[in-house]
């Protein structure tokens, strides 16, 4: 009995703290189906392909559906996840340590308040009201990363370089842009 006890407030912390995060930032830690990983490893793969070493983030990084298959597939790329939810983030971090992914880094914070300028590539699945917050923080960096592919959310005040609708059963819109060549066109000083 007391095993199962145990069993029980273990998941009653994870359900507490996935909530939590959930109304911080407003959409729960949830997986990428296995189509849209497949389009974002072959996007990564055309974008960034063998190239010197190169920087991905995943802002959102969840419990590591998407930062750890593109670690394993781009061990020359650095692979950077930024996940505010603990019990997500520390899967990805057992999940890093069991497959001895060096190239790896999780960090467990808000992405908004990291440097992102030094990145080639930022990828993302995020509600439009986070899409308003991360496009006014792009909008202030000197430097700006190359690259963002957004999953479902276009990033306000920036016109997508190409979009894409995925012939899967939630017909998926991706949305990619260069950032360093396009400055947005309108203020989002008011978001």
């Amino acid at each position: 009995m007391s095993g199962l006890w145990v069993v029980g407030l273990l998941v009653l912390l994870v359900l507490i703290s996935v909530v939590t995060s959930t109304l911080i930032t407003g959409i729960s830690p949830q997986p990428s189906h296995l189509a849209a990983r497949h389009f974002i490893i072959q996007q990564t793969q055309q974008l960034l392909g063998s190239q010197a070493s190169r920087t991905l983030v995943d802002l959102g990084s969840g419990w590591g559906h998407l930062v750890v298959p593109l670690a394993r597939r781009f061990p020359q790329h650095q692979v950077i996840g930024y996940e505010l939810s603990f019990f997500p983030w520390l899967v990805s971090c057992l999940l890093k340590k069991l497959l001895g992914l060096d190239n790896l880094k999780l960090y467990r914070r808000n992405f908004l308040q990291a440097d992102l300028s030094q990145a080639d590539l930022l990828i993302c699945y995020l509600v439009r009201p986070t899409m308003h917050k991360l496009a006014a923080r792009l909008e202030h960096l000197d430097s700006r990363p190359r690259f963002l592919l957004s999953h479902f959310f276009s990033l306000p005040g920036y016109s997508p370089l190409h979009t894409w609708q995925l012939p899967d059963w939630h017909q998926s819109p991706f949305y990619l842009y260069c950032l360093d060549k396009q400055q947005p066109t309108e203020s989002l000083n008011h978001v």
